[in-house]
């Protein structure tokens, strides 16, 4: 057994099983669940961010859950000092953590760090952001689709902030945002234990279009409402609001925006596939061979 502490990495694609496996290890190594979801950081953003409930929640400690509005400014930077300082006081009480989310950016940043990125200077950044405002989210879409289409493969694409951030870099140094994903590993104090869930394709579909019809009778549609005078901020630019606020500006009717949740949800789960599948380091289970998950998480400690 090594004297360093060990970090469970629990991802995969939305609705795919993570919560209920995550309870169960946290239970099993008596610790506490670190949330790395960048969807599920904001209180306001319930039912379209699929959180635990609050039987789930009530059973295992969990961090990163409710913990800002969606009001605050808060980057995947910042993720990783808060993420690294919690870590430092949960190793300080435990052997073992659990981390889950389906961020595979924000999950990356705890277990490897972050890789360094050129100054732009901020007349660059500004012009950026006015063609934005002046132009939407589909031209954002297009600049990054043509000049960075590896990056375009794996970024949240209903995300402004990111996509305006790798134009920024592209613009300010004439090469890809993705050039500069070096991936230099930094050093921890922690060893990663790496599981990833997948189910068949299908599979996993037909549980995000169950999902989906779950949120919407749960009352989704009447929380994005709630939220439309907010849907300028970056934390409400995401698949399972931007769908409903398309609704509610009078763009299409109901039964369409249904139609674009269930579509964008699925299209959200294959990107996430995308990211995590390149990384080796990560051991495949189904979400249903729970046993055998732990047995292969207990051969790595012990």
């Amino acid at each position: 057994m090594s004297n360093q502490p060990y970090l469970i990495l629990v991802v995969g694609a939305t609705a795919v099983g993570k919560t209920d496996l995550c309870i169960n290890l946290a239970k099993k190594f008596k610790t506490e669940i670190v949330s790395c979801d960048s969807r599920q950081f904001y209180r306001e953003m319930n039912l379209g961010t699929a959180k635990p409930d609050l039987e789930e929640l009530s059973q295992v400690p969990h961090h990163f859950i409710n913990s800002l509005s969606i009001e605050e400014e808060y980057d995947v930077r910042k993720f990783e000092q808060d993420a690294l300082f919690l870590l430092q006081e949960l190793f300080a009480k435990y052997q073992t953590v659990i981390m889950t989310g389906g961020s595979g950016l924000f999950a990356d940043a705890v277990v490897n760090g972050m890789d360094e990125m050129p100054e732009v200077v901020p007349e660059i950044r500004a012009g950026i952001i006015k063609e934005y405002e002046e132009k939407g989210l589909v031209f954002l879409q297009d600049e990054i689709a043509k000049n960075d289409p590896e990056y375009f493969e794996l970024v949240d694409r209903k995300n402004p902030q990111r996509l305006m951030r790798a134009l920024e870099i592209f613009r300010g140094t004439g090469k890809k945002f993705s050039s500069f994903r070096v991936k230099l590993k930094k050093p921890r104090p922690f060893e990663v234990i790496k599981i990833g869930l997948e189910r068949d394709r299908q599979e996993l579909y037909a549980r995000i279009d169950q999902r989906m019809d779950q949120m919407i009778a749960a009352g989704l549609f009447d929380e994005a409402d709630a939220l439309f005078g907010k849907r300028h901020l970056n934390a409400l630019q995401t698949v399972g609001y931007s769908e409903i606020f398309g609704y509610l500006e009078g763009k299409y009717d109901k039964e369409e925006a249904v139609r674009l949740l269930k579509r964008n949800s699925r299209r959200y789960a294959k990107r996430q596939m995308t990211w995590f599948k390149k990384d080796e380091a990560i051991n495949w289970f189904s979400p249903e061979k729970q046993e055998e998950i732990l047995a292969y998480i207990q051969a790595q400690i012990f």
